[in-house]
């Protein structure tokens, strides 16, 4: 049966899950092709000033009327989920593990876009993490889920290269249209019975957890290319940081060089450029060239350094 048809499309019962701005794209991809029943998402937060934030993905709903679920425990209010009769479920950084009820009750079955080759990367950070691990690539995979988090049989899988000068922001955009693509370009062999079901290598997953305060402090110990992996691998949230003068400096863009400075210690101020400062680190030299310190905005190293009361006696000072 041909599914490319968007009047058959329209008779299938698709609910959407996916909370942040990754899955928009997708979403959006899917609701010019498909019925979507339903989105499930996060329940909106509080933010500092009490003012209630709205998950991305549900303004795509209410911009499109469709029905908005938000479930503060899934696993407690499956019921209303369960009577839409889904054909399909379809999720995205949803931010939930579904109960075995939901997976088991959609005809088609429940598939997830994770960004991602699995079985790399399994878990909800993959994008910081494969470039604060130093990976050359990575990509989009569309699952089959089971009960066990990413460890599901892989439908299609698409790679990119990750570029020297990528950040998790830049990296996060691509794989999100990639994913929409993919999963637009997969459909429908999931529709009509043909998506094949390749068993994950358990023997060559790795984890991306979820950030942790301690990932983001940097370490001047460590090499100038894992500094530079781990600062545009934060960037632009939740950006890595260092303390100054016993206060937070955060750093958002940096390079390394081929300096190297002897009778320094790691973590101190080598010198002042045109384009920012440099700071002593293990095998050489990292030049920090935006920064924001506590309380600030982002501005470019060289407005922070000019703002302090002693310029000259920045060099040499000790960041930890």
């Amino acid at each position: 049966m041909d599914y490319s048809d968007i009047k058959l499309n329209k008779r299938l019962k698709i609910i959407f899950m996916g909370t942040p701005e990754f899955s928009v794209p997708i979403l959006e991809g899917l609701i010019e092709n498909y019925k979507i029943r339903a989105i499930v998402t996060q329940p909106d937060r509080a933010g500092k000033n009490g003012k209630a934030i709205v998950p991305p993905i549900k303004q795509v709903g209410l911009d499109n009327t469709i029905l908005v679920l938000q479930p503060e425990n899934i696993s407690k209010e499956m019921d209303v989920i369960l009577s839409l009769e889904p054909d399909l479920i379809i999720t995205c950084a949803y931010g939930q593990k579904l109960p075995n009820e939901i997976l088991e009750a959609p005809r088609l079955g429940c598939i997830n876009v994770h960004a991602s080759l699995l079985p790399k990367l399994r878990g909800g950070a993959p994008i910081h993490r494969a470039i604060i691990n130093g990976h050359k690539k990575t990509g989009i995979t569309i699952m089959h889920m089971d009960e066990e988090l990413d460890q599901g049989d892989i439908i299609s899988q698409e790679e990119i290269d990750i570029l020297n000068e990528d950040t998790a922001s830049t990296l996060h955009d691509k794989l999100s249209l990639l994913g929409r693509d993919l999963l637009l370009k997969t459909l429908p062999s999931i529709i009509d019975g043909t998506a094949p079901r390749v068993p994950q290598d358990k023997s060559e997953a790795t984890y991306a957890f979820n950030l942790k305060r301690k990932d983001e402090k940097i370490d001047f110990h460590k090499t100038k290319k894992q500094i530079y992996n781990q600062i545009r691998g934060l960037n632009s949230w939740p950006g890595a940081y260092c303390y100054f003068n016993g206060k937070i400096l955060k750093v958002w863009e940096s390079y390394p060089t081929d300096r190297y400075f002897s009778g320094l210690f790691d973590g101190q101020v080598t010198n002042i450029y045109e384009d920012g400062f440099g700071v002593k680190v293990s095998n050489g030299e990292i030049i920090f060239t935006v920064v924001q310190a506590e309380g600030k905005t982002k501005m470019k190293a060289t407005d922070f350094i000019n703002g302090l009361k002693d310029r000259e006696s920045f060099i040499g000072k000790i960041l930890d």
